[in-house]
């Protein structure tokens, strides 16, 4: 039977909105109207006034609830993740692959399909964040994986056959001619840790590259004469720009000036979460152990090593810190990453024929339910409201 979704505050095109129903059927939106017209017939699910949200699609998901997909690139591993993540509004997600050898990267894509054909819910597709790196902003990752891209390894990079896959790499690292040949397979590419300059990155993105990845982080600085990564991405108004906004990554006086200098929508906002979210504080990186202080993942030399930072939390902190309104954050959360890997006609937005990943929030953005394809978590919060039939 369908569900009718009712006496919410919808968050739609234009703000948020009272007096509207939300009717499910089939895993999809079928109706966002008048109660009285489109609850009709169905199981009503009374919100008591609670925020209705488009589910957050978080594109960079390192680990969570314990896994660290490095670890464990199997698609029991994505499962967890994506279950620790979807407790804080995470409906769609891209498990992200550090820097690693060519071998783990063909299990981790294989994984993916795997669990992409097993209906994970949550999974959008992958993330492989390096190894075509630069050692000069190598973060915390593992110099020796780094490696050029070779014409020979593209197949391995579009190998995935369903869902999306995002490529992080250094321009410096890969000839135009080979970013555009993932371009034509359907790879979104992303520039990351890369120390290129800005006529080098104009170039990847008249090739095809669409997507800076963690801005400002791990990326040659806009400078007097050289404008750098940094330049390029905030000059080039065509390409999405991913920011960290737990307060520690960016300075949030930088991130503001960054929204001035580029459309709103073609900024997403992104967790880069590790495996204590959701879960323990300690985990290990490819042998090295990384702490949370301060609610900061660091590695033994104070270097950040992803983030402990969830997608409610990061829609908040853009309210609170960069002083966006909601419909604005929380598109930074949903529509826009959906656009970026081409899914903006399906995800992230609460409108008829849309999927029907949802989240139903507090007004301080605690999470209380999520819907995936129409269905509610396992793991409801006890405080959600309950559904009746009528």
């Amino acid at each position: 039977m369908d569900l009718a979704l009712v006496n919410g505050r919808v968050l739609v095109a234009g703000g948020l909105k009272e007096g509207l129903a939300v009717r499910l059927s089939g895993g999809r939106i079928a109706a966002v109207g008048r109660p009285e017209e489109i609850a009709a017939g169905a199981i009503r699910r009374d919100l008591e006034g609670q925020l209705l949200l488009p589910g957050f699609i978080d594109l960079q998901v390192n680990g969570g609830g314990g896994v660290l997909f490095n670890d464990a690139p199997s698609p029991e591993a994505i499962a967890e993740i994506g279950r620790a993540h979807r407790r804080f509004g995470t409906t769609g997600f891209l498990p992200t692959l550090i820097s690693d050898d060519l071998e783990v990267v063909g299990l981790a894509i294989d994984s993916v399909r795997a669990a992409l054909r097993a209906g994970t819910p949550g999974l959008l597709g992958v993330h492989i964040e390096g190894p075509f790196l630069s050692v000069r902003r190598k973060g915390v990752h593992d110099p020796s994986k780094f490696r050029e891209l070779e014409a020979d390894l593209v197949p391995l990079l579009t190998s995935l056959e369903v869902g999306r896959t995002l490529v992080t790499l250094a321009p410096e690292k890969a000839r135009p001619v080979l970013i555009e040949a993932l371009v034509r397979a359907g790879v979104v590419v992303s520039a990351g840790h890369t120390n290129a300059s800005f006529a080098t990155m104009k170039t990847a993105l008249d090739h095809g590259l669409s997507c800076f990845t963690h801005l400002f982080n791990a990326m040659s600085p806009l400078t007097s004469r050289e404008p750098g990564v940094v330049g390029a991405a905030l000059d080039d108004q065509r390409s999405w720009c991913g920011i960290i906004v737990d307060g520690r990554h960016v300075d949030p006086v930088v991130l503001k000036i960054a929204l001035k200098c580029k459309p709103h929508d073609k900024f997403v906002l992104v967790t880069d979460a590790m495996p204590s979210v959701g879960s323990r504080d300690a985990f290990t990186l490819q042998g090295r152990p990384i702490t949370v202080k301060d609610g900061v993942c660091v590695d033994a030399y104070g270097t950040l090593a992803g983030s402990n930072l969830d997608m409610a939390s990061a829609v908040r902190n853009a309210m609170n810190l960069l002083e966006l309104d909601l419909e604005t954050a929380v598109n930074m959360a949903s529509r826009n990453p959906a656009e970026l890997i081409g899914m903006g006609g399906e995800l992230g937005r609460i409108a008829p024929g849309y999927r029907a990943d949802l989240v139903l929030a507090s007004d301080d953005l605690e999470v209380l339910e999520t819907w995936i394809g129409g269905a509610e978590s396992a793991e409801s919060a006890p405080s959600a409201p309950a559904a009746r039939a009528m």
